[in-house]
C-alpha cells in the first residue's frame, strides 16, 4: 500500500496545527482553565480585574499563536515550496528539491486530526502535517495507512 501527494505548509494550516498541539497540553489547559475561572470570578463578584485578568489570559495565546504561525510560515525556507510525501508500508518519506528524510511506522508518536489537516506526530514536538485540502479524496486512503501502520492507541484521527 502506497500513497503519494505534495502539500503547501500555509500560515492558516500552521495555525490550525499549532492551536491544537497547544490546547492539547498541559500548559495550554491551565492557561484556559485559570482564564474561565478568572471569568467566574468577575460574574460572581464584579470585580473588573477579574475581567481584564481573563480576557486577556484567554486571548493571548490564540493571539501569539496567530503570530507565531505567519512568522514561522513566511520565515521557514522549506515552507515556501510543496513538500512531496510518500507513504508507504515502510513509513512516511518527505522530500522537498533534492532532499530526502524517512521515517519509519515504529517511530510514531501518535496521529490526530484538526478540522483542516492530518497530523502524524514524529516527535513529541515534531509533525508531518498534511493539510486535508491538498489530499482532497486521498484523505481516506492516507487515513486507512497511518490506521494500519500505527497502533489503534496512537492515533486519534476523525474523518
Amino acid at each position: 500500500m502506497e500513497i503519494e501527494f505534495d502539500v503547501k505548509i500555509t500560515p492558516n494550516i500552521l495555525y490550525d496545527y499549532m492551536l491544537r498541539h497547544t490546547y492539547n497540553s498541559v500548559p495550554g489547559m491551565m492557561g484556559s482553565l485559570v482564564g474561565a475561572l478568572m471569568l467566574v470570578l468577575f460574574a460572581s463578584n464584579r470585580q473588573p480585574l477579574c475581567l481584564i485578568i481573563g480576557v486577556v489570559i484567554l486571548l493571548y495565546l490564540p493571539w501569539t499563536l496567530f503570530l507565531k504561525s505567519r512568522q514561522q510560515a513566511l520565515n521557514t525556507p522549506a515552507f515556501k515550496k510543496p513538500l512531496h510525501y510518500r507513504l508507504s508500508d515502510e513509513g512516511i518519506e518527505v522530500s522537498q528539491d533534492d532532499t530526502t528524510e524517512q521515517m519509519g511506522w515504529d517511530g510514531m508518536v501518535k496521529a490526530v486530526s484538526t478540522a483542516n489537516s492530518i497530523v502524524v506526530y514524529t516527535t513529541r514536538t515534531s509533525a508531518c502535517i498534511f493539510p486535508k485540502k491538498d489530499l482532497g479524496e486521498s484523505k481516506y486512503k492516507v487515513i486507512e495507512i497511518i490506521s494500519t501502520h500505527m497502533p489503534p492507541r496512537k492515533v486519534k484521527i476523525r474523518g
